[in-house]
């Protein structure tokens, strides 16, 4: 019979990793694993700790083999179909909730939801704002309904490709979106997590500005007056985001950087 301390030994993985395998696995605290670490465990656990312990060594992401991930202190359900919710995408969240408060937003709308992690964060924050949200697939959207049932986020679903998703009528006060911005040559989509991501999630197979263009262009029929729109991008595609948004009509364009001081969410109004 293997132990709490001997499966950590045989994992080989830094023992926080194991750590919060072990917890997923036997459905325990961890402070359970320290008060019983010496406790025999079954065959069936040590079996699943050590078949989900090669798919982490192999680089499978810990948030799909625990099946959730934490944003924004809400822990939501993600998969292979959905991205990884990060922290810098937090970065998004707090301008939408300053452009919301700005512009006194009674609607927003969050283009390519996936797991449901901004429109989810808003819509808890500000319960008094209509939230609705769109994603083309529709593995996404049920995955983002159950994490917004769990957490009790009111949010109108739309499934489609960006803006056709919604009826024609749609006005919003607010637009935010963490499109897909990764040139299809970056070398970032063979390593880590992004390996085992979906791929349609992180690059439009181009140049990385494909959706941005749809998403800013499009903008100027949903948008209210004095609307704003925010988006993520990457770090190098700041200065052509700004572009995009000024020969589109907004005004007031700004950049905003992450926790690494990177360039990462651009928006503007549109009067």
């Amino acid at each position: 019979m293997q132990t709490v301390q001997t499966l950590l030994q045989m994992s080989g993985l830094p023992r926080l990793e194991g750590r919060m395998l072990l917890e997923f696995v036997l459905k325990q605290p961890r402070s359970w694993l320290l008060a019983h670490d010496t406790d025999p465990l079954s065959p069936e656990v040590t079996a699943a700790f050590l078949s989900l312990a090669a798919k982490r060594r192999q680089g499978h992401p810990m948030a799909h083999l625990v099946g959730q991930r934490e944003f924004r202190g809400h822990m939501l359900q993600v998969s292979s179909d959905v991205l990884i919710p990060r922290p810098d995408t937090e970065l998004l969240v707090e301008l939408g909730l300053v452009a919301v408060e700005v512009v006194q937003a009674s609607s927003l709308l969050d283009l390519g939801t996936g797991s449901g992690a901004i429109a989810i964060s808003i819509a808890l924050a500000r319960p008094n704002v209509r939230v609705t949200a769109t994603d083309f697939s529709a593995d996404a959207l049920a995955i983002a309904q159950a994490n917004a049932m769990t957490l009790g986020a009111k949010i109108q679903w739309w499934q489609g490709d960006w803006y056709e998703a919604l009826p024609p009528e749609g006005r919003f006060d607010v637009i935010v979106s963490n499109p897909p911005y990764i040139a299809s040559n970056d070398e970032h989509l063979l390593q880590g997590d992004l390996r085992f991501e979906p791929r349609h999630a992180l690059t439009d197979d181009g140049d990385g500005l494909s959706h941005i263009k749809t998403i800013i262009s499009g903008a100027v029929q949903y948008l209210t007056s004095g609307g704003q729109l925010w988006l993520e991008h990457g770090y190098e595609q700041a200065s052509t985001v700004q572009d995009l948004l000024g020969l589109a009509g907004f005004d007031a364009i700004k950049t905003h950087h992450d926790l690494a001081g990177q360039p990462r969410v651009t928006g503007g109004c549109l009067y």
